[in-house]
């Protein structure tokens, strides 16, 4: 969706990616990823404050055509980094759902995740630009908050599923990217060379 990094060219370098996101994830997020893992059940934000978030993740990574965040449930992932590393985040996500519920409710006569795909869009790149007009000042710059939600976003969607998200390899399936083989004894020459057919790990 984001005017900076659209669906194609996410998945376009995925496969470069693919591996190093979910290194960092698990360095940077080792809590969160462990939690994710365990439950799907909300640990820290509300059901209105899930939703919202949930129809962000979808408009960054849509289901155009293969699994996009919702399929692979990035939601998940984030609300347990809410809960564990970015705690301290918390605060800040929920006074910009709020911020962008009662913008959405005031301007468009719904809250964010009712919205239409593309009047969701429409928020969405505002957000982006800091140019919603009735930002209030406490939520901070809401290109901030869009910003913080689309890397968690890209992180869930690529990171491996047994860390929470990219559920049922949706990520790695829509980006190509047949999963890490450095515990797997690593690719044969034949297969770097297009020879020889990659096994991907959700044929494993």
């Amino acid at each position: 969706m984001s005017k900076n990094l659209t669906r194609r060219d996410l998945l376009g370098r995925a496969s470069i990616y693919g591996t190093g996101l979910s290194l960092a994830m698990i360095s940077h997020l080792p809590l969160a990823a462990a939690a994710a893992a365990r439950s799907q059940t909300r640990e820290t934000l509300t059901e209105t404050e899930w939703c919202a978030v949930q129809a962000i993740t979808g408009r960054l990574i849509p289901s155009d055509g293969s699994p996009g965040a919702i399929e692979a449930n990035c939601v998940n992932f984030i609300d347990k980094a809410l809960a564990h590393e970015e705690k301290s985040a918390l605060g800040m996500v929920r006074q910009n759902v709020a911020a962008l519920d009662r913008h959405c409710a005031l301007n468009r006569g719904q809250t964010f995740c009712k919205l239409t795909y593309p009047d969701q869009d429409s928020v969405l790149i505002s957000l982006e630009d800091s140019q919603v007009p009735d930002w209030p000042a406490p939520a901070g710059d809401s290109a901030d908050f869009f910003g913080f939600i689309r890397a968690l976003t890209i992180m869930g969607f690529l990171a491996d599923p047994k860390y929470g998200g990219n559920r049922n390899f949706s990520g790695w399936r829509a980006a190509g990217y047949p999963g890490p083989r450095h515990h797997g004894g690593g690719y044969t020459d034949a297969q770097m060379l297009g020879k020889a057919v990659i096994k991907p790990a959700w044929d494993a």
